[in-house]
């Protein structure tokens, strides 16, 4: 299948040719002639499976369709997303695939001054894309008004629940007008996701991709067991091979990040960490001098992580291991996109060994173990 027999605007289609696209993955498949129907979608679907494209072609095709009069336009379309990131990552599409719309979008999120947000707010857009906090905040100031909203797209729902936006998203829910479209996108669908799911959609239909071991076969998994004072001295070990020039490195504690990348950068490796308590610009400066290769190292936290987007990534390595199978499957899907290689190295802790065995118990397959290493694991069953 091509885009063109998704029956979409030219316009869209001209942008998604400039940015590479040829075919649509398997849940915009699914997902676009849905919600160009105007219907309500319940999807569940992971980061990297081209889901943002999924609602953002639609939306745009159906704002060139209706397109709004006179200066002051109403915003038409709110984008719900549970990280700074993400909500970046979403506008910077629907600003590529929209390149020839002539569309206007913002995007909202805290921790920065909010001047250029609302500067670009006066002069009025047709899609915002937000963190719920700062846009309950330029709402309480009168910046934003959704009486107007044709569209609600919720981005990552099961993150919003992990990082307590429930009570948040039900006071936006209550000021969106009833008669919409709402498009539903979380990568797991725990009891009170489809609870909060069954709130805000009409008769949605369900959309899914394959299960998320599907994905982890594309992905080279191994796996080194050491004693917890060994981690450090194992991770310099693999640093000294040349073909890992860009590595997203995975820490369980924001703490743990921020000492990591203290040891590596003494010696001499270059890293940055991103994570909850680094400032916007901070994480932004990492995420743009490792997309760059200015650093070689990116340190993350899993929340810090979700949503990023980086191309061509080939390695992940989870310097700590995760007590989540799920989690571990959202990480290493970071490498290995849109069908080029990836390789995951997890340096697993005699604490950690259970977190290992439920890993492969989701994913249905054994990390290749790697036992020619200067640091065995003491006493390993």
């Amino acid at each position: 299948m091509q885009f063109s027999e998704l029956k979409i605007d030219t316009s869209i289609q001209k942008a998604l040719t400039e940015e590479g696209y040829k075919s649509p993955t398997p849940i915009q498949q699914q997902a676009i002639p849905v919600a160009l129907k105007g219907k309500d979608i319940l999807a569940c679907a992971q980061t990297g499976t081209g889901k943002t494209a999924a609602f953002a072609i639609p939306v745009i095709h159906h704002l060139n369709r209706n397109k709004a009069n006179g200066k002051k336009r109403p915003v038409k379309c709110l984008v719900l997303a549970p990280t700074r990131e993400l909500a970046l990552q979403v506008d910077d599409s629907f600003r590529a695939y929209g390149r020839y719309s002539d569309i206007k979008t913002a995007v909202i999120f805290g921790g920065v001054s909010q001047k250029t947000q609302t500067d670009r707010l006066r002069k009025g857009v047709d899609v915002i894309t937000a963190t719920p906090g700062r846009l309950l905040d330029l709402i309480d100031q009168g910046f934003i008004h959704l009486d107007r909203v044709e569209t609600l797209v919720q981005d990552e729902a099961d993150r919003m629940l992990d990082m307590g936006f429930m009570n948040d998203m039900k006071k936006i829910m209550s000021m969106i007008p009833k008669k919409r479209q709402s498009l539903f996108f979380s990568a797991t669908m725990p009891p009170e996701i489809i609870e909060f799911s069954n709130s805000i959609l009409e008769d949605p239909v369900k959309v899914s991709v394959k299960p998320t071991a599907t994905a982890v076969e594309l992905i080279q998994q191994a796996v080194y067991f050491v004693d917890r004072k060994d981690k450090v001295n194992l991770l310099q070990l693999m640093l000294q091979d040349p073909d890992l020039r860009s590595i997203l490195v995975f820490t369980r504690t924001k703490y743990g990040a921020d000492k990591l990348v203290r040891t590596l950068n003494k010696k001499d490796h270059k890293a940055e960490a991103i994570h909850g308590n680094k400032s916007q610009r901070a994480r932004q400066r990492a995420l743009n001098n490792f997309k760059n290769g200015k650093i070689r190292i990116l340190v993350a936290t899993d929340i810090a992580a979700r949503g990023i987007d980086i191309d061509k990534l080939k390695y992940v390595i989870n310097y700590d291991i995760p007590n989540e199978p799920e989690t571990y499957v959202h990480r290493i899907g970071r490498c290995g996109r849109a069908g080029e290689e990836g390789v995951s190295f997890s340096i697993c802790e005699p604490e950690e060994n259970a977190y290992v065995d439920d890993i492969e118990a989701l994913t249905k397959e054994k990390l290749s173990l790697v036992s020619n290493h200067p640091f065995p694991q003491t006493d390993r069953p």
